[in-house]
């Protein structure tokens, strides 16, 4: 023993000695609660205090025992050193197994008045509470704590993820709207199945180029609407898949193209049918716009006006591929970031500006004569266009990951198909079951009833 004069009594756990010495060198080396002059200068036992004792002097060279009071059954009792403190080179070193707890203790002492905090949490200082206590709070998102009593909580790489116990990081998977998960697969054989349906009308159309029911609302348009169509049933697939860049930067684009076309070419029909009545009466001018330059003219105008939208979107800030790992824990989900949200909204905002005028027009026109009772399947038609993308835009905005895709490629399969139902189904059903009702008579007839 360097000094018996100096000698700190101790009683706590062997983890709370460790932790009570530590704290002891810091307060002493930084002389935050003058410890050394404390020790030195006071009586531990009779409490009195020498007052020639020199303010922090041989702090460099003081040796504090530590001693361990250990009582036999003849009620003898001796003080065993268990230990040293060092404060000026700050070491500390303990002998546990010479430790002897008294019977009387009901549990070991402890030198904090907090739990110890588990794998999973972290200590967080209370105000105006001495340092040894603390609460345990669980670790925020994205981070774990593997040891007791952590001090603060590790983040986890980007590629990883916390686990429920939040203890250690797990790998997360990569995902996104594939081919092979029930969901795609079937997107993609509705996409197919209703492609190949507008083929096969198509053909029925061309088959029966001469009927009257085919020439009545202006074919040709008849046979624009049918391919573009069938090209938006396709457009979808590019919506699914593992997204590249290519992918992301055409999937907008030519939805939004291709989909331009099928509603000017409704606009195109609707004034084809208003048109039409009107310019029963001889020699009227308004015969000059119901050919087919007039039609195309408007539908390459409209797809114009859309493609220079598209072109600015590309230009500024086009759509780029991103890995999202904040909207389903576990996952990186790999998508398309639409980049600049306002352009995207234009471009939506474009389209159904026409399917309004084409829904307005088709509307006012829905009571003319049977012969031209095309503007009531119009009609239609763009109340589910309008129904679909209307119903889209909130779920848009409340969905993450992959659902997104999933949502938007529903809303384009479903529109295309409310228009090929409610335009060509009827024409079908005559032109294959109703033939007789499909003649020049019939049509003349009932335009004059």
């Amino acid at each position: 023993m360097a000094s018996s004069s100096n000698v700190v009594f101790i009683y706590g756990d062997t983890d709370s000695l460790h932790e009570i010495a530590v704290r002891l060198l810091h307060f002493v080396v930084r002389g935050k609660m003058l410890l050394h002059h404390f020790l030195k200068c006071i009586d531990p036992v009779n409490c009195v205090s020498d007052e020639s004792c020199e303010n922090g002097a041989n702090l460099a060279t003081e040796i504090y025992d530590i001693l361990n009071f250990q009582a036999f059954s003849d009620e003898i009792g001796i003080l065993v050193k268990v230990g040293e403190v060092i404060p000026g080179v700050q070491r500390f070193s303990i002998n546990e197994k010479k430790i002897n707890w008294p019977n009387y203790f009901k549990q070991i002492p402890t030198s904090v008045c907090s739990l110890k905090c588990g794998h999973g949490y972290q200590k967080t200082t209370l105000e105006n509470q001495p340092f040894c206590c603390y609460e345990c709070n669980l670790c925020p998102t994205g981070k774990i704590s593997n040891q007791t009593d952590a001090e603060e909580c590790l983040q986890c790489s980007d590629h990883q993820y916390p686990n429920k116990k939040k203890d250690h990081c797990l790998p997360r998977t990569v995902t996104f709207l594939a081919y092979e998960e029930p969901l795609g697969m079937t997107l993609v054989s509705a996409a197919i199945c209703f492609s190949l349906l507008t083929v096969l009308v198509l053909g029925i159309f061309l088959k029966h180029r001469d009927t009257p029911i085919v020439k009545a609302n202006n074919r040709s348009l008849s046979y624009t609407l049918l391919v573009s169509l069938s090209l938006c049933f396709l457009c979808s697939l590019l919506f699914i898949g593992h997204p590249t860049t290519a992918t992301c930067l055409l999937r907008q684009t030519t939805f939004a193209v291709v989909f331009t076309v099928a509603v000017s070419s409704i606009l195109a029909k609707t004034i084809t049918v208003v048109l039409a009545f009107r310019a029963t009466r001889p020699g009227s001018r308004l015969r000059s716009w119901l050919g087919s330059t007039a039609s195309y003219s408007l539908i390459f105008t409209c797809t114009l006006i859309q493609m220079c939208l598209c072109g600015i979107w590309l230009g500024t800030y086009p759509p780029f591929l991103e890995m999202d790992i904040h909207s389903e824990p576990g996952f990186i989900i790999i998508q398309c970031n639409e980049g600049s949200l306002l352009i995207f909204y234009c471009v939506l905002g474009y389209m159904a500006l026409l399917a309004l005028a084409s829904f307005t027009v088709a509307f006012l026109a829905r009571n003319l004569p049977d012969t031209f009772n095309e503007a009531k399947f119009l009609t239609f038609s763009m109340l589910v266009f309008c129904s679909v993308w209307i119903s889209f835009l909130p779920s848009y905005q409340s969905s993450k990951g992959k659902t997104i895709v999933a949502l938007e490629v529903f809303a384009i399969l479903t529109s295309s198909a409310g228009i090929l139902t409610c335009i060509f189904v009827p024409k079908c059903y005559v032109i294959l079951l109703r033939a007789d009702r499909n003649t020049l008579e019939i049509l003349k007839r009932k335009s004059t009833s």
